[in-house]
């Protein structure tokens, strides 16, 4: 059985019109993908009888009501949450998400002081840290480096050095968010470290043209495997996603069939990532962890909210 720890924030979630109908939920970008990571992989014991990858969830959360929610449903959803931090003095973030008429979404967060930006710090992270010895690959995102203080993001990459050293595989997803950021010079210089720690890059091309000013996703695929980056799969939309394993073959593109509409795009990339990570720990290959993620991420779009119900999900996984 492989064992793969995600590392980041789940946050409350209010997804609505303001001052109208609202519905509460929670959700955040790594916490997504270990959901969709793990009803993929659900899917395949019950096809398969053979339980093939542990899920498990890196955080803090509070004490509150709420957190204790999460931590609930999180455990319905089979995710393992031996390794998130209590922290008593504070809570979860919350979003706000509003969508317009294409299904595009606009973010308001409220995080500043949630339990998870000072996960590094806690009394219990150096005990989760050597728990992640026995684990046999990392995820974490942009996000999970950005809601840390300065001083805390080199300290978890640090960590994950140590362990990529150790022989843990390590996957990145650099999910720019420029809002929480300082400036565009301090977040290159903090993912330029993720990506030298990095074996597997799963990034979305527009936000790699955003901060890097790529002009073609060969150019993102260039520059991080002068990184060292091995494995790059840069998310394209609507049109699939760009692969390359070595930078000394060709990149190939794994498409995927566009949707007639978009409902919302908000876990488009979390929910690919899910799915292609569910995929590739499961013995698949990149490009039949690709051609899953595709799958998943088109059929979440077409659904309100981050995390889907998962008798939605259910019925691509049995299709398959």
């Amino acid at each position: 059985m492989s064992h793969i720890a995600i590392i980041g924030e789940c946050m409350i979630e209010l997804n609505g019109a303001p001052f109208g109908s609202m519905q509460q939920s929670y959700g955040g970008d790594t916490l997504n993908a270990a959901i969709y990571l793990n009803r993929s992989a659900t899917s395949n014991v019950q096809q398969t009888g053979n339980p093939s990858i542990r899920t498990s969830y890196v955080t803090a959360l509070g004490a509150d009501a709420i957190s204790q929610q999460m931590l609930e449903r999180w455990q319905s959803e089979g995710i393992s949450t031996d390794l998130v931090a209590i922290d008593e003095k504070r809570s979860p973030g919350l979003y706000l998400i509003q969508l317009d008429d294409e299904g595009e979404r606009t973010f308001l967060y409220w995080r500043n002081n949630s339990a998870a930006r000072y996960l590094v710090q806690h009394p219990n992270f150096d005990g989760i840290c050597q728990s992640l010895n026995n684990v046999d690959m990392i995820f974490f995102s942009g996000i999970s480096l950005a809601i840390l203080p300065q001083s805390d993001q080199i300290k978890l990459l640090e960590v994950i050095q140590k362990l990529r050293s150790k022989g843990v595989t390590i996957a990145f997803d650099s999910n720019y968010r420029p809002k929480l950021w300082e400036s565009e010079s301090a977040t290159k210089e903090c993912y330029q470290l993720g990506y030298q720690v990095t074996d597997i890059a799963l990034v979305t091309f527009d936000d790699e043209q955003q901060l890097w000013g790529d002009q073609t996703p060969q150019d993102t695929i260039d520059r991080l495997h002068r990184l060292g980056v091995k494995t790059i799969i840069v998310k394209l939309g609507a049109e699939g996603c760009l692969v390359s394993e070595s930078a000394e073959q060709a990149s190939s593109l794994i498409e995927t069939t566009p949707v007639e509409t978009v409902i919302d795009s908000t876990s488009a990339g979390d929910s690919f990532n899910g799915g292609f990570l569910s995929c590739y720990l499961s013995g698949g290959s990149v490009e039949q962890a690709c051609r899953q993620g595709n799958a998943l991420a088109r059929l979440v779009i077409q659904h309100h909210g981050a995390i889907i119900p998962k008798t939605i999900t259910d019925t691509l996984f049995t299709s398959n």
